[in-house]
């Protein structure tokens, strides 16, 4: 527990070997099963996970396919469709430069459009 009465999850990406110290709601931590010692997943592989990744898809009735970065992809378009600044995205997707991240904001045009539609000339 952090000293805002939060949890956090320790990640190191494996794509840019960024270590970085994240928080987690309250509902992920519970989805994480019963407390231990250590590593939460040790031993787990990316192997591992593609075929339970693979049945919750077809369970929730997805046909097409869908990989870990879409999850990265819609975690980033969501945050920022609800109004989630660029920076923090940024941090929470362990990016090196904000300019990564902005491809995610290109992407949500209904802030475009409402941004856009807060100016008038009445």
């Amino acid at each position: 527990m952090g000293p805002d009465q939060g949890y956090y999850i320790r990640i190191c990406t494996e794509k840019t070997e960024t270590e970085a110290t994240l928080p987690i709601s309250h509902k992920a931590l519970e989805l994480c099963g019963e407390w231990g010692k250590g590593l939460v997943f040790k031993g787990l592989t990316r192997a591992m996970t593609h075929h339970p990744l693979k049945q919750w898809i077809a369970e929730a009735g997805i046909n097409k396919k869908i990989t870990f970065h879409c999850f990265r992809h819609s975690y980033a378009v969501i945050q920022i469709s609800l109004g989630t600044d660029i920076y923090t995205v940024s941090k929470m997707l362990t990016h090196k430069n904000v300019t990564t991240t902005q491809i995610y904001a290109d992407l949500v045009n209904s802030k475009k459009r409402e941004t856009a539609n807060k100016i008038s000339l009445k």
